[in-house]
């Protein structure tokens, strides 16, 4: 072989290796720069998640002022009898009906006979079946927050607070509706 053709076949080798080393080293490169841009990416990312949840947190903080505010005017009036008009847990409610009664949120229910007009008073026992039908907002109504064991529920047209274990009336809240 002649001295052209060995330099040719070297240089030929030479290429072959070298290339794919030269394009490493650059891809190694390029992969730490970008690892750093996204590790800088990242970093930005926790800054910006914090001030999110800063504003979040002031954001719900003034919903609670501003829905506590709301709240203080907007409560249940004795002397107002269309006072469920526009809340949302009455959109089905039509008056009363003959054999049933409603619960705000969860509409009519039937009810034996014996119960339909049946006058609730303190020291008796709200049947079990009736039991279940929680006031959820006892603050629109003016009322304080039930005591540990008791509920409030809606029987009739009245808010009965009862011992949640035993169905005892404790208090009695007439034609609220």
């Amino acid at each position: 072989m002649n001295r052209l053709t060995k330099a040719a076949i070297v240089a030929l080798a030479l290429t072959t290796t070298a290339a794919p080393l030269a394009a490493q080293a650059e891809n190694y490169q390029d992969h730490r720069e970008y690892r750093h841009d996204r590790r800088d990416d990242r970093r930005d990312d926790r800054y910006d998640r914090r001030d999110n949840r800063h504003d979040y947190r002031h954001d719900r903080r003034d919903n609670r002022y501003d829905n506590r505010h709301d709240r203080r005017h907007d409560r249940w009036d004795r002397n107002n009898r269309d006072w469920w008009r526009g809340r949302p847990e009455f959109h089905d409610y039509r008056g009363a009906r003959h054999g049933y009664w409603y619960a705000p949120g969860r509409g009519y229910y039937r009810v034996e006979p014996r119960y339909y007009d049946y006058r609730w008073r303190q020291g008796a026992y709200l049947p079990p079946a009736y039991r279940g039908y929680y006031v959820n907002d006892p603050y629109y109504y003016g009322l304080r927050p039930a005591p540990r064991g008791y509920r409030y529920v809606y029987a009739n047209n009245d808010i009965l607070l009862i011992a949640v274990a035993t169905g005892l009336i404790a208090s009695v809240l007439s034609d609220v509706y």
